[in-house]
């Protein structure tokens, strides 16, 4: 029994708790965080407007992370006309945000979650030492409605979510 629970908080350690992550029916949480520009984003400013699309990834300027971005660069239309706002999150500061919204022109919000408090708010999973790739789609109300989580593949989360905001409309 013993082994087990060393075992159990080994996994835990590597790949996080997903047991704690929120799900579809939780209500998002109230945050702020400096956006690319240094402004500050309140999330209540923005629930019971939009539908929302938050979604966490790993790092500024890696593969992965940039072909995710870019996917929802080129998606961005497909998600306005939806009346959704698109924001990004990772644990990247102000100037590389700037820099990389500038070098890729992203047309959306990425917020700086320097401190990981809001990842760790969401309960978004890590795996290994990576921070985890969550994309959680939000109605108008502020409840949570789809959550999807893939580390490997960013540019599916784009899918992913158009698919989820067409089922709520």
């Amino acid at each position: 029994m013993k082994n087990l629970s060393i075992l159990t908080l080994f996994f835990m350690f590597l790949f996080g708790n997903a047991d704690a992550q929120l799900k579809a029916g939780d209500k998002v949480p109230s945050f702020q965080l400096q956006d690319q520009d240094g402004h500050i984003f309140d999330i209540n400013s923005v629930l019971g407007k939009q539908p929302l699309v938050i979604y966490f990834y790993p790092k500024d300027e890696t593969g992965g992370c940039t072909k995710e971005a870019c996917s929802f660069r080129d998606a961005y239309e497909d998600f306005t006309s939806r009346g959704a706002k698109v924001i990004g999150i990772s644990g990247d500061d102000v100037a590389s945000h700037k820099s990389f919204a500038n070098h890729h022109k992203l047309p959306f919000t990425l917020l700086a979650d320097t401190g990981n408090k809001v990842r760790k708010l969401f309960g978004v999973p890590k795996t290994l030492f990576i921070p985890g790739r969550v994309t959680y789609i939000v109605d108008k109300q502020g409840v949570i409605t789809y959550v999807f989580n893939n580390l490997s593949d960013g540019p599916r989360h784009v899918k992913e979510a158009l698919a989820a905001l067409e089922k709520m409309n």
